[in-house]
């Protein structure tokens, strides 16, 4: 995701190395890039929702708790994006590690 003339912003992973970079277009270029096609209203408002979450812990929140946050039922996860990693890197959000990424 970044060339040989520009400084990376994305780890080997592809977390985005520094959240503050992150944006709904950068999100929605992200989701395209991998096959999600076009970020919704409800899938927009979880990413936000991961980002508060992140903001306030500075750690990986129960995805369920997420889901209750924006008022949809705590499965929905599973609904919106492939994976919770995928809805974390969409997010923006640095790489959690190797502990968290296998429970995600």
């Amino acid at each position: 995701m970044s060339t040989a003339s520009s400084p990376a912003i994305f780890d080997a992973d592809g977390f985005l190395l520094d959240p503050r970079m992150w944006s709904e277009s950068l999100a929605d270029r992200i989701a395209q890039t991998d096959g999600l096609g076009t970020l919704n209203e409800l899938q927009l408002g979880l990413l936000h929702a991961l980002r508060r979450e992140y903001a306030r812990h500075g750690t990986v929140t129960a995805l369920s708790h997420v889901c209750h946050l924006t008022g949809q039922s705590a499965d929905c996860m599973q609904h919106l994006f492939p994976s919770p990693r995928e809805a974390w890197r969409v997010a923006g959000l640095p790489n959690p590690g190797e502990e968290a990424k296998a429970y995600m």
